[in-house]
């Protein structure tokens, strides 16, 4: 079996288990396992990653493998990484490895609940590692479908309303990927899918400029590009916290990604010439997800819209091609996935214990559940750019890589991106004040309890990891540095 394969093939098996599992315990340890080895796999994948960059191996995908699928349509099985799915893998092993005990003492149905997980996982994982642009469609598909269930079963509010607005949305976005990717295969005159075959055809500019906006907003969609975002603070706001993690955490960095390593490297020259107009959607997403935040009550719409924001501003650096702005979107994904899963399984733990979400019924917690609150505060400041922490490198790069263009067009869009750094401390420092200090609203909190170990655990890995991001920033940059040179080289010279 190739290597990459045993990322689809864990949870495989772990919905294999999950199917023949009885009782609620053996449901949580096949799934605690199997994270685990996920986690495992994904380690030792960037090990092995590295020793084969230190040996001298400048490929631009390594652990390559393909395998013919449907020949009549030159479909194939065909996988391999570079730095930047390296990071990707290793970032949903994370979360999927703290959203299995997040998800604990997830009630009705836990055995249901679980197999609908690993299955979300086996489309993300596959998403990752794939090169044949109808598998990454499948995978694409596999990832989405699961989060009706999730969501209208083990959700919460107007769930059902939730879970058919989400899955209408991105399946609206699916739609336009699809005709994206035929127009793509079709007009390349390619003799497979493989996108590093279709790299090396030429696709007549005339087409790129139908099937680049159907690819990016296609893939945009579950980006949270304005004004297709709508589906997510609702989405969001009725999942169960598991599903919250894993769906900002990673499934929304599917769209960055598909938006860079197919519309943007395949089409470079329709990239350059109505990348503007699509800069213009994201830079009013990063302003209007942060302002939206400030305004709402719950925790989970004000983490939600600030998911639209961050978000926004991944496909806002990407479209600034250049290759400092890019590795900060790159290193934006990375620490929103990380940060936002903090987020939403803290605000997951204090509702279990509060029966609440609403802002204005809580105070005080710090000193009533301090592990929470601590933990709270480090996700917050992460968001807002603190110094030491992985969102200050990624913003750093997003904005001097945008400022690096000369013309007042991209420096004006800067400037009002800029502005998000202010107001996402206005809701964060907001939040934080009123929920954790101050009097305690409710009496009966009093009575409540701090995190035990199985909350415990995913909390501290999620913020040893923004930390070590944060600290240590270069070998991420690398990796993204080296990944990225084909991808820029292509826009530059289409630029030309």
């Amino acid at each position: 079996m190739n290597l990459l394969s045993i990322f689809v093939a864990i949870p495989v098996l772990m919905l294999a288990g999950l199917f023949l599992s009885r009782t609620r315990q053996q449901a949580r340890i096949i799934s605690a396992t199997g994270a685990s080895l996920l986690m495992v796999a994904a380690v030792a994948l960037a090990f092995l990653f590295m020793a084969e960059r230190h040996a001298g191996n400048t490929d631009a995908m390594l652990f390559t493998a393909s395998a013919q699928w449907f020949p009549a349509w030159n479909i194939g099985y065909s996988v391999g990484v570079d730095g930047i799915s390296v990071l990707m893998i290793l970032l949903s092993a994370f979360i999927v490895f703290t959203g299995i005990f997040t998800s604990w003492n997830i009630d009705p149905l836990p055995k249901e609940y679980f197999m609908w997980f690993c299955l979300l996982s086996v489309g993300v994982f596959g998403f990752f590692i794939s090169l044949d642009l109808f598998t990454m469609f499948m995978f694409y598909e596999v990832a989405l479908i699961p989060m009706y269930l999730l969501i209208g079963v083990w959700g919460s509010g107007k769930k059902e309303y939730a879970a058919m607005k989400l899955t209408l949305m991105l399946m609206g976005g699916s739609a336009l990927l699809m005709l994206g990717i035929l127009g793509i295969y079709f007009g390349s005159g390619a003799t497979s899918m493989d996108i590093m075959d279709i790299a090396q055809s030429t696709i007549p500019t005339a087409l790129q400029k139908y099937f680049f906006p159907l690819t990016f907003i296609g893939f945009g969609v579950l980006g949270a590009l304005f004004p297709f975002h709508t589906w997510s603070p609702d989405g969001h706001a009725s999942a169960p916290t598991a599903v919250s993690m894993l769906h900002a955490g990673v499934l929304m960095k599917l769209g960055g990604y598909g938006c860079f390593r197919v519309a943007m490297f395949l089409m470079p020259e329709a990239a350059n010439e109505l990348g503007w107009i699509f800069l213009i959607l994201t830079g009013i997403s990063v302003v209007y997800g942060a302002f939206s935040a400030c305004v709402q009550k719950d925790l989970k719409y004000i983490n939600a819209y600030s998911s639209v924001s961050h978000c926004g501003l991944v496909l806002f650096a990407l479209l600034m091609m250049n290759t400092t702005a890019m590795t900060g979107a790159i290193m934006q994904m990375l620490s929103h996935g990380l940060m936002t899963a903090l987020f939403f399984a803290l605000i997951g733990m204090i509702y279990g214990r509060t029966h609440t979400r609403d802002i204005r019924e809580m105070g005080g917690l710090m000193k009533i559940m301090p592990f929470l609150g601590v933990g709270y505060v480090i996700a917050g400041l992460a968001s807002l750019g603190l110094p030491g922490l992985s969102g200050f490198v990624a913003e750093m790069n997003v904005f001097v890589g945008s400022f690096q263009h000369a013309d007042t067009f991209h420096r004006v869009l800067t400037l009002i991106a800029v502005t998000s750094i202010v107001i996402t401390a206005v809701y964060i420092l907001r939040v934080v004040g009123k929920i954790l200090y101050g009097p305690v609203q409710n009496p009966a909190h009093l009575k409540l309890t701090d995190a035990v170990w199985f909350e415990r655990l995913p909390v501290v890995v999620l913020i040893l990891a923004i930390a070590a991001i944060g600290l240590y920033p270069g070998w991420i940059a690398d990796w993204i540095h080296t990944a990225l040179e084909p991808i820029v080289s292509r826009l530059t010279l289409a630029a030309l």
